[in-house]
């Protein structure tokens, strides 16, 4: 018999549906490539995927998930509204498009990709999402790359909480901050760039290293089980087949919470890799 895979936890999202908490992402996968790694994905155990329409492979991730054979429900796949289409009807037909180069009825999370405050329409396209669910189209709403003062206003304005937001984060740049307001309204956090993007040191730290020699374990897998240990949801991207495994199985490394605080300690205040959300334009 095949070996099992590794049992990945859940998360609960706000209105009672679940998010495992260990997800495959294929941010800058070119779509053939995408097909390919994604169904290794699915054949290793992943369940959750994670693409967006600015990714340029919802087509392969959706010929992988047919290849596969997976049953949909046991699928949770994440895609996203990019920046061109955050007005009311361009949101829904954007929405609608990625549906049909996934193939897909339904996305199980759809998530405004970022705020773009300087484009003034994100309250727009938060009130396009809500009526995306409201048709059945997605099943959970969310957010990526909001500033505080913009994942308010949403909620002010449309009294509907994010279920989730997705944002830059590993142990260089931890966002404690946004992750308190998020804790205060029921909001989950999830983890783009887990293993440190633009930050290409992090899987070298003494303090990484160290903890992954203690447990027979990778540095990328030691950061991983710090995010699961904090109820972060994370979507680590491999192309290469042997981390594609080696990241699931990070759900079985527990560390201590010695270690825990020990990785806590590696917080930055120029730990950001990639874009400030409160500045991007396009």
């Amino acid at each position: 018999m095949p070996a099992a895979h590794p049992v990945v936890p859940s998360l609960e999202l706000a209105g009672g549906r679940s998010i495992p908490q260990l997800g495959y992402g294929v941010f800058k996968v070119e779509d053939d490539v995408a097909a390919d790694v994604t169904l290794q994905a699915l054949e290793a155990g992943y369940r959750h995927l994670d693409t967006a329409k600015v990714y340029g492979n919802e087509e392969g991730v959706g010929r992988a998930i047919r290849e596969a054979g997976v049953p949909r429900e046991e699928l949770f796949v994440t895609t996203k509204l990019w920046n061109d289409a955050q007005g009311f009807d361009d949101a829904i037909a954007a929405c609608e498009a990625s549906l049909e180069r996934l193939g897909l009825d339904y996305v199980d999370l759809y998530l405004v990709h970022w705020a773009v405050p300087s484009q003034g329409q994100y309250v727009e396209a938060w009130k396009a999402l809500i009526e995306l669910q409201k048709r059945g189209l997605v099943r959970t709403i969310g957010v990526s790359n909001y500033p505080a003062p913009q994942l308010a206003e949403i909620i002010e304005a449309t009294g509907v909480v994010p279920a989730i937001h997705q944002i830059e984060l590993h142990p260089y740049f931890q966002q404690r901050e946004l992750r308190e307001i998020h804790a205060q309204h029921g909001i989950l956090t999830e983890s783009w760039g887990p293993l440190g993007q633009g930050k290409s040191d992090l899987l070298e730290n003494s303090v990484i290293t160290d903890i992954a020699a203690a447990h027979g374990a990778t540095p990328a897998q030691v950061v991983l089980a710090w995010h699961l240990a904090h109820d972060i949801v994370t979507i680590p991207k491999s192309v290469t087949p042997s981390r594609i495994v080696e990241n699931l199985a990070a759900v079985e490394l527990v560390l201590t919470s010695d270690e825990i605080a020990a990785i806590d300690e590696l917080d930055r205040p120029d730990g950001r890799g990639g874009a400030d959300p409160a500045t991007k334009t396009a």
